[in-house]
């Protein structure tokens, strides 16, 4: 059995400090992660590795899906898997809120702009990348189940724009209703 070198304290403390001080900007974020890592022994990077893996794992539910898609007019699955690489880079306040019930995104998100948010596919590979420069090898087994073939919880109608306004009413009404 792994023994982790990096508690849960830890690696939202990183993504913290990074998105602070990035301003919000995701690719700027990645990259001053990835600094903060290199900051770090493999061992801790590969617990950090495993701490979003983790999460991102965790998010992929339908209702989250549902919540991207009002939040970017729409959503892909390489869309929705961005998603949730931000959704892990706004903090533990917005990714735990989120998945208690995904319609909170429009009370916890201050500022949302879908040209700008919403997409952050390169935390997903800020620490493989801090690995990669620390060692030279790839990232190794992280010991994690296997990803879910399927998101999980019931599927939505991600295209019915109803059904969508429905069951994210908050979302809707800030985001795609007559003031979004």
């Amino acid at each position: 059995m792994l023994v982790p070198v990096m508690d849960e304290t830890e690696f939202w403390a990183l993504i913290d400090a990074s998105r602070e001080a990035a301003d919000g900007d995701p690719e700027d974020q990645a990259d001053l992660l990835i600094d903060r890592l290199l900051q770090l022994d493999p061992d801790s990077v590969a617990d950090f590795a495993r701490h979003f893996e983790a999460r991102y794992h965790r998010a992929y539910r339908w209702d989250l899906w549902g919540a991207a898609t009002v939040l970017l007019d729409d959503t892909s699955e390489d869309m929705f898997d961005d998603f949730r690489c931000w959704l892990i880079g706004q903090g533990r306040e917005v990714f735990e809120g989120a998945l208690h019930e995904p319609d909170d995104l429009a009370r916890l998100l201050d500022d949302f702009d879908p040209r700008a948010d919403g997409d952050a596919e390169d935390l997903g590979y800020a620490a493989d990348e801090a690995y990669e420069q620390l060692t030279g090898l790839e990232t190794p087994d992280l010991g994690l189940p296997e990803p879910p073939g399927e998101p999980a919880g019931p599927a939505l109608p991600l295209r019915d724009d109803k059904a969508l306004a429905d069951r994210f009413p908050l979302l809707w009404d800030r985001f795609r209703g007559a003031g979004g």
